[in-house]
């Protein structure tokens, strides 16, 4: 049994102590795990603590009674809370072989990857109608998720600067969020023609930057960039990609904000945070570019990591176009940490 360690009430804890065949246990990322631990050493101590996790990637702690209580476990899951707990238990040697999908499923419900979990007695399973779903399934998902995508309409939407535009909307077969494709002319035309492959970007959706024009980061400027570029050529395809922040959701993005502001960079605020430097699927965008009848393009990026993504999910990547903009005065310290930590080609 598992539960969002962020949402829990007190009614989804009774009801973890009434099914629970054991003492529930804290799963949480690695990089959260171990400040966990180093918040629970006393100020100016040099004890080092270690981590003696078996997984790299999370750790599991028995949680005391004193921490199954909802606030407790909200902060514990979320540095932005600021809450203070008493100290936890060393973690396990050896997590649960169910842990990384626990910690999946919470990630692709867009919460943060901190669960509280426990092992059902049988008996619960069928009275209290406890939903059950197979490890293995949970990680499958994404890459299954993404090649089911198909086009579910379409429609003419002249753009200013690119009158020739049309939105194609995909959805995997379960449902879902929407992910778009931006055609500018008919960059498939291009690509059969034998030619110059036609102009693509896969471009992370940014509430804040594109709809809001954020100066924290660059993406309303290669929004509006790569459209205007394909425009200038007469054709290209932009995938407008359900995958804000990395692939952590916009909720996510804005806690790795205010870490931010507290002094980490992008990189570490994510994973202090519990999730990966960068959480996106390239198979999404290698998907909808097959669906499209686009399978070579020239890539309109900064970086190295979707020229090789896109490559390794059968797309003929021939070439890369360069895409920077010159810093604004707030988002400086942002692009320097995508060119020193993230390997991304801004020179």
């Amino acid at each position: 049994m598992i539960v969002s360690a962020e949402t829990v009430g007190a009614g989804g804890l009774a009801e973890i102590a009434a099914c629970a065949a054991d003492s529930p246990m804290l799963l949480v990322a690695s990089a959260r795990a171990a400040a966990l631990v180093r918040a629970t050493v006393p100020p100016g101590s040099a004890q080092v603590v270690p981590l003696p996790l078996a997984s790299p990637e999370l750790a599991a702690f028995r949680l005391p009674s004193a921490l199954l209580d909802p606030m407790a476990l909200r902060g514990l899951a979320d540095p932005t809370v600021g809450l203070e707990f008493p100290d936890l238990p060393q973690p396990f040697r050896d997590p649960p072989l169910l842990a990384p999908a626990a910690l999946a499923l919470a990630k692709l419900a867009r919460l943060l990857p901190a669960v509280v979990a426990a092992s059902a007695a049988p008996a619960s399973l069928e009275a209290e109608g406890l939903l059950e779903v197979g490890a293995a399934d949970v990680l499958a998902y994404p890459a299954g998720a993404a090649a089911s995508l198909w086009p579910v309409a379409e429609a003419a939407v002249p753009l200013d600067g690119a009158a020739d535009a049309r939105l194609v909307a995909f959805r995997a077969a379960d449902g879902g969020v929407e992910h778009l494709a931006i055609l500018i002319g008919r960059p498939d035309e291009v690509a059969r023609a034998g030619g110059k492959a036609p102009l693509a970007r896969l471009h992370s959706e940014c509430f804040t930057g594109d709809l809001l024009g954020s100066l924290r980061c660059d993406c309303g400027s290669q929004l509006r960039g790569a459209i205007a570029r394909m425009a200038e050529e007469g054709a290209g395809v932009l995938l407008y990609l359900a995958q804000e922040g990395r692939g952590i959701g916009l909720v996510n993005k804005l806690r790795a904000y205010s870490l931010q502001d507290g002094g980490l960079d992008t990189l570490d605020a994510n994973r202090a945070l519990g999730w990966g430097a960068d959480e996106r699927n390239f198979l999404v965008a290698a998907a909808m570019l097959e669906r499209l009848g686009v399978d070579r393009v020239r890539l309109l990026t900064n970086n190295p990591d979707k020229l090789a993504g896109l490559a390794a999910c059968g797309i003929r990547v021939e070439g890369r176009e360069a895409h920077a903009f010159a810093p604004n005065g707030v988002n400086d310290g942002y692009l320097e940490t995508k060119a020193r930590r993230f390997g991304h080609l801004l020179g």
